[in-house]
């Protein structure tokens, strides 16, 4: 009995996950947005003149990490790195719910930064803001990714 048991177990241990993953991925091949067709959807959400509206208002609405990156990049073109990167210091401390923003704006700055500047003087304004992520982003930007 033991044995049979054993090997019941082992046949269903082996069945059952292979079963749950195709009844699984059939479940999903059946819902709608997963149709072949997705051109005729993309068109006619496009084509209503009620969902763009909405959708170019709720665009505009941004988030304060947003406008504080937008900002600091402007800086960093009319001034340097280094200012940009010490308004994003002193924004996170007077603000500390930006600080879980603050690496990727501060890989932001550094992505911009080797564009503006190259990357060895991009890499010159480095400093310990958000773990050190402006040369993170100095180094994505040179190596290419």
């Amino acid at each position: 009995m033991t044995h049979t048991a054993r090997r019941i177990g082992r046949t269903l241990a082996l069945v059952l996950p292979v079963v749950l993953v195709l009844s699984g991925t059939l479940a999903v091949a059946r819902v709608p947005w997963a149709a072949s067709n997705s051109e005729s959807q993309i068109l006619t959400a496009s084509s209503d003149t009620a969902s763009s509206d909405t959708a170019s208002v709720r665009a505009k609405s941004r988030t304060p990490q947003d406008i504080l990156r937008d900002q600091l990049l402007v800086e960093l073109q009319e001034k340097d790195p280094g200012i940009a990167l010490t308004h994003l210091q002193r924004q996170v401390e007077e603000r500390p719910s930006l600080a879980k923003h603050c690496m990727s704006i501060a890989r932001a700055l550094g992505r911009a930064a080797v564009a503006s500047y190259g990357p060895t003087r991009a890499q010159s304004f480095s400093r310990p803001v958000c773990d050190t992520s402006f040369a993170y982003g100095v180094s994505q930007q040179t190596a290419g990714s």
